[in-house]
């Protein structure tokens, strides 16, 4: 009767410490990255787009167009996700209002695709205003992109800040430069924060 006992005993401990052990070695969290970037975008919308990696924190090669390497891409002011007609992706996108450090997580639904070339999931003209006397471009105040990314597994949230010409060649401007903040959760979770 005691051995059983004492086998009993021995093995309540045993699970005890290796339960301790386990939590001891759990992965730890890794937060959200917070950035301010600038993308150079072509002003023509006969050229190529530029695309953006919210994992690599940069711009992609036109040459990985066709590749889950981007999330999103611009040209003049037509956006893309890396979705369907638009890239291998699974990438999707949300246009939401809101205060951009009040949108603590992602929703896990809902999301946009690049159905057809022209159903995209970020309609044209929708998050910003055209001034036609300074022929500038004005992000709208409280618009902000909740993102999926193209490996449709994280997920980042974009505030466009300005848009603005980059210097002319001569009398056209060639590039606009569209700065944006963004945050972007690399360990898989709707997190923000």
């Amino acid at each position: 009767m005691k051995t059983i006992s004492s086998f009993s005993a021995l093995a309540v401990v045993s699970i005890f410490l290796l339960t301790s052990c386990k939590k001891d070695e759990a992965t730890p969290v890794v937060p959200a990255k917070t950035a301010t970037q600038t993308l150079s975008v072509p002003f023509s919308t006969a050229t190529n787009f530029s695309f953006f990696s919210f994992k690599d924190s940069t711009g992609v090669s036109s040459a990985d167009s066709a590749t889950g390497k981007w999330d999103f891409a611009l040209r003049f002011t037509k956006f893309l996700v890396n979705s369907n007609a638009s890239g291998p992706g699974n990438a999707g996108v949300i246009m939401q209002d809101g205060i951009y450090s009040a949108i603590t997580s992602a929703p896990t639904t809902g999301y946009s695709y690049d159905t057809t070339a022209t159903r995209l999931a970020i309609k044209d003209g929708s998050w910003y205003d055209y001034n036609s006397v300074t022929r500038s471009l004005t992000p709208k105040a409280g618009k902000v992109f909740i993102f999926k990314t193209a490996d449709g597994l994280r997920y980042a949230k974009l505030q466009l800040l300005s848009v603005e010409y980059a210097p002319f060649v001569g009398m056209v401007p060639t590039t606009l430069l569209y700065k944006f903040q963004y945050t972007y959760q690399p360990n898989g979770t709707t997190s923000f924060q």
